[in-house]
């Protein structure tokens, strides 16, 4: 695609008065056997004190790589800087040792990484986590190390934030890990806040008040922030200007509400253009694929030295379903409200209470193969979920050598041709690695991987919320061509309620493990009853009213 830049913006020009300066920056990746492979270049802009500068684009556009090379957090030697200056309060920290680097970083800039899990200790409670933070400041006793890390748990609206600093992360929700992360980058009342994809899962409703919370502290701090998205309502309702990323290049830049109301550049127009996907018809006469009764899944809540139980969470409490030949049931909520939990435990993958049919059999409690090959998963991170140590033609014929031994390779690398051709993959990319892809070409990958058993059942748990609109929305075309295609019944979770329209012929709205209401997509969406429904609804409109 050809892009015009409609850049109006000087070029650098380190005498301006500002907090952050990125001048004519470029970041390039050696590789083994071929030419460095450029990652951004020539990226410039400003960020002045209490401003949000947003740069939005699709995964693989260049944005994070520009975000982590202010703190020069890349994998140095491998990726280096062809060009470029960073100033910071008039310091160029290109030029500047490890030793005051560290001084700066998590200091007067901080970062919110896009995915907790990796960020934080597995093995170490948010407690303890968020003390070292706290304790970097200054030498303070235990008693007021707590109160300062419960009042930063408190800050980022944790619930029951006292109970939880002797839980560890694997303990939390993904919004909840996400709210800890916020809590340690703000912990020292940075100048500059980095936010890389902050909000990504996490549903509308606590989007809304994570994004209220950091113009909150905007005010409060006279912090300014880098937001990096590819979610265009929050660009609208956070940022002040934005620069809009493809290909390692800013093809377009201005004030938020002119760049995104009124595009000029082709990508920019791509990406704020709306779906017209929409699910067909389920047949009158299609059969039952999956039901639930009743069912209910309670996790041991444990505390101190011996790790007891002392109470129960009710990740899933007494939840029924039933989905038909062709159909697909969007699940949506607030994270921790019980969603994957639930697609996990209809899949045997979690212990459950209750009865659950398949096929119009009752599920044992240990499938056998020939059940589970035909009930499939798709993750939500596709990077994480797909081995780095595998080419693409392993990783989908993978499964085949566990449920269908007795094939030749032959044969698997037909079905693993089939299955790209499925998605829309080009064959020369099996022998290609996951980090040689795109976040939408990682999952189509993943989504060939489920593909190539012919599952009756899919479940999708947030498989497109790390996607920009664009990449998005030929996803969700793709689902609907393969439902068509295969009859496929999906179970589709997602936090997006715009997405889930476009693709669920049902809507399941959960809170708190239970489910609060049900219907049919055009119904809920129009005419909601339950209030918790009416507000998520509300948080789906809310960032483009919000005021900066």
């Amino acid at each position: 695609m050809q892009e015009t830049a409609t850049d109006t913006t000087p070029r650098f020009q380190p005498e301006q008065r500002s907090l952050l300066k990125v001048g004519n920056l470029s970041v390039s990746f050696r590789t083994a056997n071929a030419a460095p492979t450029i990652a951004a270049n020539d990226i410039s802009f400003q960020i002045s004190p209490r401003e949000t500068l947003a740069l939005v684009g699709e995964s693989g556009s260049g944005k994070s790589v520009t975000a982590l090379s202010i703190l020069r957090l890349l994998p140095y030697p491998t990726a280096f800087h062809p060009s470029g200056r960073i100033l910071f309060n008039g310091r160029d920290l290109m030029s500047l040792d490890e030793a005051d680097l560290r001084r700066i970083r998590g200091g007067d800039i901080s970062m919110i990484f896009q995915e907790p899990s990796v960020s934080l200790n597995p093995l170490m409670t948010i407690g303890k986590q968020l003390a070292e933070v706290v304790a970097r400041e200054e030498e303070i006793t235990a008693v007021q190390k707590q109160s300062d890390v419960t009042a930063l748990l408190d800050r980022v609206r944790l619930a029951r934030a006292r109970e939880r600093l002797d839980a560890c992360p694997g303990e939390l929700s993904g919004g909840e890990r996400q709210r800890v992360m916020i809590a340690m980058a703000i912990a020292r009342k940075p100048k500059l806040l980095i936010a890389d994809e902050p909000t990504t899962a996490l549903d509308v409703a606590t989007q809304a008040r994570i994004l209220d919370l950091l113009s909150e502290l905007k005010k409060e701090m006279g912090m300014a922030m880098l937001l990096i998205t590819h979610d265009l309502a929050v660009t609208h309702g956070v940022a002040d200007r934005v620069c809009i990323m493809h290909s390692g290049r800013i093809v377009e830049r201005g004030v938020t509400a002119q760049v995104l109301d009124a595009p000029k550049s082709d990508y920019a127009k791509l990406l704020t253009a709306s779906s017209s996907n929409q699910p067909g018809p389920v047949a009158s006469d299609a059969s039952e694929v999956i039901s639930a009764s009743a069912l209910r899944v309670h996790f041991p809540v444990r505390s101190g030295f011996l790790r007891r139980a002392k109470n129960r969470i009710k990740a899933v409490d007494g939840v029924s379903l039933a989905l038909r030949e062709g159909e697909t049931l969007g699940v949506v909520g607030e994270s921790g409200s019980g969603k994957t939990t639930l697609a996990t435990a209809l899949l045997g993958l979690t212990q459950a209470q209750g009865k659950i049919r398949f096929d119009g059999r009752a599920l044992p409690k240990r499938l056998p193969s020939s059940l589970r090959r035909r009930m499939q998963i798709v993750f939500q991170d596709p990077f994480a979920s797909l081995s780095p140590r595998l080419s693409v033609s392993d990783i989908i014929a993978e499964g085949l050598r566990t449920h269908e031994p007795s094939i030749d390779r032959r044969e698997r690398d037909v079905r693993v041709a089939e299955a790209l051709r499925e998605v829309d993959l080009d064959l020369d990319m099996r022998q290609r690695y996951p980090h040689e892809f795109s976040g939408g070409q990682r999952q189509r990958i993943a989504l060939a991987r489920a593909l190539i058993f012919k599952p009756r059942l899919l479940v999708l748990d947030e498989p497109t919320s790390s996607l920009d609109r664009a990449v998005e929305n030929a996803l969700i075309a793709l689902l609907l061509k393969l439902q068509a295609k295969r009859n496929l019944s999906y179970v589709f979770i997602s936090h997006d309620l715009r997405v889930v329209g476009s693709l669920a012929h049902r809507i399941m709205v959960m809170k708190d493990g239970r489910c609060v209401e049900e219907g049919a997509t055009e119904t809920i969406l129009t005419s909601p009853k339950d209030p918790y429904t009416v507000e998520l609804l509300e948080a789906e409109l809310a960032p483009s009213l919000r005021g900066k």
